[in-house]
């Protein structure tokens, strides 16, 4: 009866795309997702998650101790998320956006689930591939992200098969031109969940790409520890869509020079990274793993710690055992919570805008079927702390950094939302 209720939420409900990423053998969550409170302005407060556990970064091959990894700049003030009255301003709404784009044209775009990439406040998309796609299950236009120099549009989408593909599209006078089209990957899905699907540039130039272990519950196939398959894994390589190869390896992945694995991972053993993001000071990776069914978790990691990295799913669940223990070789979550109201992790963004001083430094990040913007901050000895902005949003889908460092958040009903000091609202 409670898997009946699980995917009758899921097919009427449009949390299917992460709160539903367990897959037939979770355990059972709300049928309806706990509605978030309104957006409002107000005060932090100091109420972690439920259930919330603090636990140390680290990684493989002598990572950074979470001390080197979290201080600060010299100069540099700690970052007080229980000081800061922040509100949420509403500046556009789109159909199930699950991202935004700035352009080189100077406008800022929503990536629309159901396959469409359009410039805020209205005008022709950019690029329309609703015909090449489709919703069901955990599926659509998952991402996308601009070259460097804005001359392609990389698109993260599931097919109508719904196989995960890659595609380099052409933009020129505003226009990504669907005919040109240049396929960089594809990876087959056995199942309809968990195809993360994230794409973004990362501070050495490169293209990764975030993909879950394939679906079903825990992880059936052992995707998650196999990196001679792309599931599970976070890929990175470098676009030459204009080329005869259409990307090339970086030297430093793991597996580049061929042995027991494929030469695209960087890193592996995650079981559905929805949402990942690159401090734009510091550089470190952090990753919102979506958990089974009982912990959420949070990664970090140094960009030069990354190659060969083993986050553990699904040996673990976070920091808990699940089908195998812990161990010194996977990369600790640099925090964990249980599910509670919260049941599906939504990865943001360490804030470097300067709107929000208190945030500064802070790893902002929330939770699809809490709703609850939430502000992370971890201390010199690795101890994390989870802050209730006390805004709401229903189905916080994502996050978004803009140009200047100001953040955004993401509604899969369909408003976006800008986070700005209480005073301006």
């Amino acid at each position: 009866m409670q898997t009946f209720r699980r995917v009758l939420a899921c097919a009427l409900t449009l949390t299917s795309l992460a709160a539903c990423a367990g897959g037939e053998q979770d355990a059972a969550v709300p049928s309806d997702p706990p509605t978030a409170p309104q957006t409002t302005a107000s005060q932090g407060v100091t109420t972690p998650p439920p259930s919330a556990s603090a636990s140390t970064g680290g990684g493989p091959r002598g990572s950074a101790s979470p001390s080197e990894a979290s201080a600060p700049s010299a100069g540099a003030a700690m970052p007080r998320p229980e000081q800061a009255a922040v509100a949420l301003e509403q500046i556009g709404e789109a159909d199930q956006p699950v991202g935004l784009l700035w352009g080189p044209n100077g406008l800022t775009y929503a990536i629309e689930r159901p396959g469409r990439v359009v410039p805020l406040g209205g005008g022709e998309p950019l690029l329309d591939i609703s015909d090449r796609t489709t919703t069901d299950g955990e599926r659509g236009l998952l991402g996308a992200v601009f070259s460097a120099d804005g001359d392609w549009l990389y698109v993260s989408f599931t097919d109508t098969d719904g196989n995960s593909r890659v595609e380099a599209f052409p933009v020129s006078g505003g226009q990504a031109d669907p005919d040109g089209a240049r396929e960089l990957l594809r990876v087959e899905q056995p199942y309809s969940n968990h195809n993360g699907g994230h794409v973004a540039l990362g501070p050495d130039g490169a293209l990764y790409l975030g993909l879950g272990d394939g679906g079903a519950g825990g992880d059936p196939q052992e995707n998650g520890q196999d990196p001679t398959t792309l599931l599970g894994s976070l890929l990175r390589i470098e676009p030459t869509p204009e080329a005869e190869q259409p990307y090339a390896i970086p030297d430093d992945n793991p597996f580049a020079d061929g042995g027991q694995g494929r030469a695209e991972i960087v890193a592996y053993g995650l079981r559905n990274p929805w949402r990942f993001s690159f401090d734009r000071e510091t550089d470190e990776l952090w990753i919102g793993d979506v958990g089974q069914n009982a912990v959420e978790e949070i990664d970090r990691i140094g960009l030069a710690d990354l190659p060969g990295a083993n986050f553990g799913w699904d040996d673990v669940e976070g920091d808990q055992p699940f089908e195998g223990e812990p161990s010194d070789a996977f990369v600790s979550p640099v925090f964990t919570y249980a599910h509670g109201p919260g049941c599906s992790v939504t990865g943001g963004y360490v804030y470097r805008g300067q709107a929000l001083a208190e945030l500064r430094g802070a790893y902002v990040y929330g939770d699809l079927c809490e709703g609850a913007v939430r502000a992370l901050t971890v201390a010199e000895d690795g101890q994390a702390t989870s802050v209730d902005l006390g805004l709401g949003v229903n189905q916080l889908v994502s996050f978004d950094e803009g140009p200047d460092g100001q953040l955004y958040v993401l509604s899969l009903e369909g408003p976006i939302y800008r986070l700005i000091p209480a005073d301006e609202s």
